[in-house]
């Protein structure tokens, strides 16, 4: 398997080539030159997300090791989990929920970053290497990367997290570590300042010293989303469905949206994919309207979906509305500088019918959340309750709900709505009680380049 960018001006990448890279030298995202087919038998017979994985992984790695050595390594990848049960599910009379929050930091990102920080340490340690990590974060990712890549020295990791609107909890995961190869860097902007900042570093020749590497972690790396396609194959082995499977899937930069596309169309017979998401609507004005323009970012309380642009969203106009025409694809992003896409009407129409959208309001989602608690003495995170809006609507579906972060990371809202948390995750009890080590910047580049090379 190769890969090839959406923009048509770079192809034949390995998966090596990939994980190092993150975003295409031509500005676009990173796809596979053909969708790999999975036997659903052999998934159907799969007891574990480990299991499910050893089939994907090989699916897109082979180019760079060979599938005997992906097995073995599947097994090392996700040891940091706290649960041998990676994911877990709570199955209701017309639903189920995939809780996706058992990772080291509470959220479903630990399952690409622990993915990705794997290979690119043993990529790097193989060229003796050193790699640098520049990522923005609205909430989870940044705590999911320092916590992947904490204890691999070959290895600095510079996050970039916005003024504002993040829980202390959330905070606290990324400013407590005090390894010396982490930075967590609190910047006086927005996260698609910081967002910026990161696509504007890897878009710089002389960002860094040439012995060290720089390195994506956000969801344009094609590795993570491989670890999330892998729990949606597993989700159709767990749960017993018998009606048509509908994910309802809460998004920002759209990678977990995209993951459940990939898994489609590797074969996972899913008939509805529903992208929920909160006040900051973009996704919600395309797929009802083809609407696809910036606004400004509203602060909620479901952060980490507080963004005005999903980064990943190339991949689905590149991949499932231009089929695959990488000239068009080129031209729409390149102008989408000017904050606005739109596709031809006609082709928007005959796309129609895999995805729906809905956005959730700050109130209904503190509706969602305290009916889940009254009728099912169940707690979902105010990101996992925007999900599980289309899971209480009625319909022919099986809706599986992706529960993305434990309530511990919001203990102040569920105090508010008077919610008690019955399971508290083992790795947020202490977080309080550490000394924060938290590196204040304004929003320049260049200031930001300057602080990343002195610390090298």
């Amino acid at each position: 398997m190769l890969f090839h960018s959406t923009r048509g001006n770079d192809s034949h990448k390995s998966f090596k080539d990939i994980a190092i890279q993150g975003l295409a030298t031509d500005g676009g995202l990173y796809v596979p030159d053909f969708w790999p087919q999975i036997d659903l038998d052999q998934i159907k017979a799969c007891k574990t997300y480990g299991d499910v994985a050893k089939i994907i992984l090989p699916a897109f790695a082979s180019d760079s090791f060979d599938e005997i050595e992906i097995r073995s390594m599947v097994d090392d990848i996700w040891q940091g989990f706290p649960s041998k049960h990676l994911v877990q599910f709570k199955n209701f009379d017309d639903f189920s929920i995939a809780e996706l929050f058992h990772g080291p930091t509470a959220a479903f990102k630990d399952f690409g970053l622990q993915l990705v920080s794997y290979f690119l340490h043993h990529i790097l340690k193989e060229d003796n290497q050193n790699g640098v990590i520049l990522g923005a974060t609205s909430g989870d990712t940044g705590s999911a990367a320092i916590h992947a890549c904490k204890e691999y020295s070959n290895i600095k990791t510079f996050i970039l997290l916005p003024e504002g609107n993040m829980s202390e909890v959330q905070r606290r995961q990324m400013s407590t570590v005090k390894n010396n190869n982490i930075f967590a860097i609190k910047v006086s902007g927005t996260f698609d300042d910081c967002q910026d900042i990161v696509k504007q570093a890897f878009n710089s020749d002389q960002f860094l010293p040439q012995n060290f590497s720089l390195l994506a972690v956000n969801s344009i790396n094609w590795l993570r989303i491989i670890a999330q396609i892998c729990y949606y194959f597993y989700s159709f082995s767990a749960i017993n469905i018998t009606k048509p499977l509908c994910f309802s899937i809460p998004s920002g930069n759209f990678g977990n949206v995209f993951s459940a596309y990939a898994a489609y169309k590797m074969g996972l017979p899913i008939k509805e994919l529903c992208v929920a998401v909160n006040d900051n609507d973009i996704l919600d004005r395309f797929f009802k309207n083809n609407d696809y323009s910036k606004n400004l970012t509203v602060p909620t309380i479901s952060p980490s979906m507080d963004i005005s642009v999903a980064s990943n969203f190339e991949r689905l106009i590149y991949d499932y509305y231009l089929e695959r025409d990488a000239m068009t694809c080129n031209q729409l992003f390149t102008n989408f500088k000017s904050g606005k896409l739109a596709l031809n009407d006609d082709l928007f129409k005959s796309k129609s019918g895999l995805f729906s959208s809905t956005v959730v309001s700050q109130e209904e989602t503190r509706k969602i959340m305290k009916y889940f608690f009254d009728n099912y003495k169940y707690a979902l995170d105010p990101h996992s309750a925007i999900a599980c809006k289309r899971a209480l609507e009625k319909s022919d579906f099986h809706v599986v709900s992706m529960a993305t972060a434990h309530p511990d990371k919001f203990p102040d809202l569920f105090r508010a709505l008077d919610i008690p948390i019955a399971n508290h995750h083992p790795a947020l009890q202490d977080l309080s009680n550490l000394e924060e080590r938290l590196i204040a910047m304004p929003c320049d580049f260049s200031i930001i380049k300057n602080f990343i090379n002195n610390s090298l």
